[in-house]
């Protein structure tokens, strides 16, 4: 049976995603953050879902911003019309497993749609107890530390930096305002942090997803002429410490660049799986 999920499904969603608890953060996160009803309204989703008797089975969530997120190992046609035919909206990007990814592109006739992004990407987790500190951030030569909100506006330019060289977006008249409100967002919510080097901003982490025992590492950016010096290493060591400080035991992130990946495995993170991500064009380039 294919049904959309309603408030006192909760339990049973959580139930499903546990078993592939590293892999959907996302929907584990804005599921607990913004409940099953779908108002638009940032972090929230319709949720579609493949039951078998009383079990979730498979999932597909399309989400506020028209991304749609899968876990969904069996029955992916399925719940990816579902979902989609129930919002009547576009998809303008697929994340989760690659194969269910890769399958879902299938089921919505989007082969041939131009994507900015298409990625495979490595799956990496990390227990916070073995977490590797970077020798600059443990001789205290760098300093992490949490966003104030006049960090807000150069953080906006750099995630739009980001948002062009890592996400594939073109450059149109909206991505600064686009920028501005996500730094915001994450920085009211508490999930950012810049590093400093002598009082300078160098680098930023920032959590995309965030779980009372679990956070997912996304956005790091370090600017082009900063670069090669550990900044962005020691920027998500310094995020990491806190979180850990805070309750959380474990992190996940996925990366693409074999620069990044080197980074991260100095941290102490380890390849678990793969992760996939689509970003449809919604701009001319």
């Amino acid at each position: 049976m294919i049904r959309i999920l309603v408030p006192g499904d909760e339990d049973a969603l959580e139930a499903f995603l546990l078993q592939y608890a590293d892999s959907s953060l996302f929907l584990r996160a804005n599921a607990r953050a913004a409940g099953l009803v779908d108002h638009g309204a940032p972090l929230q989703a319709t949720y579609a879902a493949a039951w078998d008797g009383g079990r979730i089975v498979a999932v597909a969530a399309h989400c506020w911003n028209d991304n749609l997120l899968l876990q969904a190992p069996t029955h992916i046609a399925d719940v990816t019309a579902a979902a989609v035919a129930k919002t009547g909206r576009p998809v303008l990007g697929l994340l989760g497993p690659w194969e269910q990814v890769a399958a879902a592109r299938r089921t919505l006739g989007m082969d041939q749609a131009p994507a900015n992004k298409t990625s495979r990407e490595e799956l990496f987790a990390l227990a916070l107890a073995d977490l590797q500190v970077p020798d600059s951030l443990a001789r205290s030569s760098v300093r992490c530390r949490r966003t104030r909100s006049d960090d807000l506006e150069e953080l906006s330019i750099w995630r739009v930096a980001y948002a062009k060289e890592a996400l594939g977006e073109p450059d149109h008249p909206l991505l600064l305002e686009t920028a501005r409100k996500d730094i915001q967002r994450w920085h009211d919510e508490g999930r950012s942090w810049v590093l400093e080097d002598g009082g300078r901003r160098v680098a930023y982490s920032g959590f995309n997803a965030v779980l009372p025992d679990t956070v997912q590492i996304g956005g790091v950016y370090t600017p082009p002429p900063l670069r090669n010096r550990g900044y962005g290493r020691a920027a998500v060591a310094g995020s990491l410490i806190d979180a850990h400080k805070a309750g959380a035991q474990r992190a996940v992130l996925f990366a693409e660049s074999a620069t990044a990946k080197k980074a991260y495995v100095s941290l102490g993170f380890r390849v678990i799986g793969d992760y996939g991500m689509i970003l449809f064009q919604t701009q001319p380039s």
